[in-house]
């Protein structure tokens, strides 16, 4: 009889996963959102399990997003660009995180793996998640400050900061 797989046996067959993406580039504003994308697909890699040759899928199916400042944030995905959201720069996204002061900032990842094997018969749930680090990115968080003025630029073209 076939041992059943854990987690721990399978580890080695895990995804290298691609450095966190934040939006903008490394700079944010204090008080708007940064927008940060953790990328995962399903993987499959083939190899040999207690003596057989078997194919491994991982599968991601959450990411633990931690922003550096003590907040962390659980998502069902890893999030999307605001160009492929269609969303303007600053819009508040899942994956986004709006820091309060201005300072950098580490923000790291998790992206959690649900594991499947096939020994040529068929798919096999694997019992648990494979939490695999999805890197780390370094964010300068500025301050911004406005001025109140009587009129918009698009109305008075030559006030203060037009």
């Amino acid at each position: 009889m076939r041992e059943e797989p854990t987690l721990s046996d399978v580890a080695s067959f895990a995804p290298t996963l691609t450095p966190l993406s934040p939006e903008p580039d490394g700079i944010g504003l204090a008080g708007l959102p940064l927008n940060v994308v953790a990328h995962a697909e399903a993987h499959t890699q083939t190899g040999e399990l207690f003596d057989l040759p078997v194919t491994v899928r991982f599968r991601p199916v959450s990411f633990t997003f931690d922003y550096g400042d003590g907040t962390t944030r659980e998502s069902a995905t890893g999030g999307a660009t605001w160009q492929q959201l269609g969303a303007a720069q600053f819009t508040a996204t899942d994956t986004s995180h709006a820091y309060r002061q201005r300072g950098t900032y580490t923000i790291t990842a998790v992206v959690h793996f649900a594991a499947d094997v096939d020994f040529g018969n068929g798919w096999q749930r694997v019992p648990g998640l494979l939490g695999i680090p999805a890197g780390s990115t370094t964010v300068e968080i500025l301050e911004a400050r406005t001025a109140l003025v009587e009129r918009t630029c698009a109305e008075n073209p030559s006030g203060i900061g037009c």
